[in-house]
């Protein structure tokens, strides 16, 4: 059986304030013309279809033709919700949709419901695992403590339960929206870190043939049975030197997987240019970049006038100037950013309190830190589900 994996469409997102709804139209053309050259059996869309909850209207009709496109192809769809989706908004009407061949995953009870599709060697169970916020779902699959891997290894249970009491010649498949670990993340995912580490091992899978993961915008192998497809488009600057597209994976009929790379269209290269400013206007080797989305950091010790205007003379689509004078950042002239540089919001609580204290925190004043902070963000993370 033949899939193609893809996640993290992000539909409605705008990059540094560039819309990108023509971009991600293009590549909804890209996927279903990939999906009916290369025969596909099933596209698996692994969570992150829009950028936020309540997504605008342009999205959810990008959304809506998507689906439409390739049900009239007669290929099958089988989506989960990413930590950015409402679950319960698309979820709506995921009944109906299931006759026309479109397999919505966004209720954490259904994790051990597949859906069964066919080949000319058997049956192939699809099971969708919705991103699994902790708190949210604790008392669902019955974790003492909350943590992104035992909310996924208990779902994983359920998976394995209903693998189990099916003909052993049933092979199968699992979405998954995660940060798993030996997987590299960007600048443009949202923290999932509440309700403990976020990593969780790639072993919690063991026991299926394929694992189609998203979450990271990279597209990424952490084992030959378990992958991200990655982002069809950057959705920031870190993600310059990635190479956007598709995993094309055939199953075997006896399970081995095998799987190559279709390329998304590109609407426009990423640069990042670094040095100071009258270097960057004349530095012949950043010809490339005149035509790219570029993000420039300039090191100049004091800042320029106008660098703004100045650098877009020569990089018309600048979208992004960044000041980082070289200079130590142990320097007095530092900025409070640049001193807070990599650190934590755990490592900042900490560091002010040994500041105003003279001593920092004991391990009983750490662990009421973390619980305060995971509660801040287990409230967001509610609000921004819709529930």
């Amino acid at each position: 059986m033949r899939f193609l994996h893809t996640s993290d469409w992000h539909l409605g997102r705008s990059f540094h304030r560039v819309g990108l709804l023509g971009a991600q139209a293009a590549f909804i053309d890209h996927l279903v013309a990939t999906a009916r050259e290369t025969r596909a059996d099933a596209v698996l869309v692994a969570g992150d279809v829009y950028d936020r909850a309540v997504p605008p209207l342009a999205a959810v009709e990008l959304y809506d033709e998507a689906l439409h496109r390739l049900a009239a192809l007669g290929v099958p769809v089988v989506m989960i919700s990413g930590n950015h989706d409402s679950a319960r908004r698309l979820g709506v009407g995921s009944g109906l949709l299931e006759r026309a061949g479109i397999h919505l995953r966004t209720d954490p009870r259904a994790a051990g419901r597949p859906a069964v599709l066919a080949d000319e060697h058997g049956e192939v169970a699809c099971y969708g695992l919705p991103y699994l916020e902790p708190a949210l779902v604790r008392e669902e699959f019955g974790v003492e403590r909350p943590s992104h891997a035992a909310v996924l290894a208990a779902a994983m249970d359920r998976v394995r339960a209903d693998l189990a009491a099916r003909p052993a010649t049933t092979r199968s498949v699992v979405l998954a929206h995660a940060f798993v670990a030996g997987g590299t993340a960007s600048d443009s995912e949202r923290d999932i870190t509440v309700g403990g580490v976020a990593a969780v091992p790639a072993g919690v899978f063991d026991g299926v043939d394929y694992v189609a993961l998203g979450h990271l915008h990279g597209c990424q192998t952490i084992t030959d049975r378990v992958r991200y497809s990655g982002s069809p488009l950057a959705y920031s600057f870190s993600e310059a030197a990635h190479r956007k597209s598709v995993w094309l994976v055939d199953l075997g009929a006896d399970g081995a997987v095998t799987a190559e790379r279709a390329d998304c269209p590109v609407p426009r290269p990423l640069a990042r240019i670094r040095g100071r400013l009258d270097d960057l206007l004349v530095d012949p080797a950043l010809e490339t970049a005149e035509d790219a989305w570029v993000e420039a950091t300039l090191t100049d010790p004091v800042r320029p006038a106008e660098p703004m205007a100045r650098l877009t003379r020569r990089f018309p689509h600048l979208l992004n100037l960044v000041l980082e004078p070289d200079r130590d950042p142990g320097d007095p002239g530092a900025s409070y950013a640049e001193r807070l540089g990599g650190r934590t919001d755990q490592e900042i609580a900490e560091d002010f309190v040994g500041h105003v204290r003279g001593g920092g925190p004991d391990p009983r004043e750490r662990a009421v830190l973390q619980e305060a902070f995971d509660t801040v963000r287990a409230g967001q993370a509610l609000r921004e589900s819709g529930r």
